[in-house]
């Protein structure tokens, strides 16, 4: 007899408990659905530029996927470092993402001597956004009629033929001297403070030639004032089929260069988030109307599987870790 309020307690415990746990239960299914507040993405480049305007069309179409707003956050400056800064203050629950260039994960790296973040420790890079191929430029008046013709004479007179582009490290400069490096050429590498003064100086000959996108060179292009030699991609691009590939032109086949950017987040981002952050930017990246937009500067998505994502990094990496060492460039 003395047993039974002993089990009917041990009952009531034991109800009480499962009580608890399906209110529990309860509880996290009826908390919101990520995210539950507005988004950021903090965006190393200036208001205005080609990243800039495809990180705010995506950023409407996901405030309209996740009925939060999505704000575009400009850092600019400081070689993307000030933004990453802010980025690594961040929230880690995926409401803040940043957006990076294929420089920041694929060659700084390798160009710094002193990084003040880490690609693997730093961030969990998500997918990629949007990438371009870059085209050799020469003035329209240019005696170049070929890229072959191009090394012919950068090999006839060392040092003397130059290029150009904005800082020391970025994809344009990079590309040309991973043209220099599979010729075996030396060329002279100036720098200018704004892409306009560079595309400028090789319209008027100042520069033997600039890589650009359809996006920075283009107008120039469409209006006469300078000529598309070649493409460094391994196919003609959509929109330019009279452009030759840079083998076709008499350059080497590998000298392929590119531009892209990524989306990521903080590597302490739960599983779930990460998966939906991937799904709702393809989604959104698939929409009918955003190609277009992308054109117009010069970009086009693509759409990797993560494995060939991760191992693109890895061969760009090395591809922009070779050009660095080869060229002896350090910062």
């Amino acid at each position: 007899m003395t047993a039974q309020p002993f089990e009917m307690t041990r009952r009531r415990a034991g109800m009480a408990i499962g009580a608890l746990a399906l209110g529990a239960m309860h509880s996290v299914r009826a908390q919101p659905h990520w995210p539950a507040k507005a988004v950021r993405i903090i965006n190393p480049f200036p208001v205005g530029g080609g990243p800039d305007g495809t990180s705010r069309i995506l950023a409407e179409k996901l405030a309209r996927i996740w009925s939060q707003p999505v704000v575009v956050e400009n850092r600019p400056g400081g070689n993307g470092f000030i933004a990453i800064d802010a980025f690594k203050r961040g929230a880690t629950d995926g409401t803040d993402l940043i957006q990076l260039d294929n420089v920041h994960i694929a060659a700084y790296p390798a160009l710094f001597k002193k990084l003040p973040y880490s690609v693997a420790q730093d961030f969990h890079i998500v997918l990629p956004l949007f990438r371009t191929f870059f085209f050799v430029c020469v003035a329209n008046d240019s005696p170049y009629q070929t890229v072959s013709d191009l090394i012919a004479d950068a090999k006839a007179r060392p040092g003397q033929l130059n290029y150009g582009s904005w800082s020391v490290g970025n994809a344009v400069h990079l590309g040309s001297a991973l043209l220099e490096s599979l010729t075996g050429t030396r060329m002279e590498h100036i720098i200018f403070k704004e892409t306009s003064q560079l595309y400028a100086s090789v319209a008027n000959g100042d520069l033997a030639f600039a890589l650009g996108s359809s996006g920075t060179a283009g107008p120039m292009a469409r209006a006469g004032k300078l000529r598309f030699l070649a493409v460094m991609a391994p196919h003609r691009l959509k929109g330019y089929e009279s452009v030759p590939t840079i083998a076709e032109s008499g350059g080497p086949a590998e000298a392929i260069a590119t531009g892209w950017n990524a989306l990521a987040v903080s590597p302490q981002t739960p599983a779930d988030v990460v998966a939906k952050i991937r799904s709702d930017v393809t989604q959104a990246l698939h929409e009918p109307d955003i190609q277009p937009k992308y054109q117009t500067f010069g970009y086009e998505s693509y759409f990797p599987e993560e494995a060939e994502f991760r191992q693109f990094i890895a061969q760009e990496s090395k591809r922009f870790g070779d050009v660095i060492r080869r060229a002896n460039l350090s910062l």
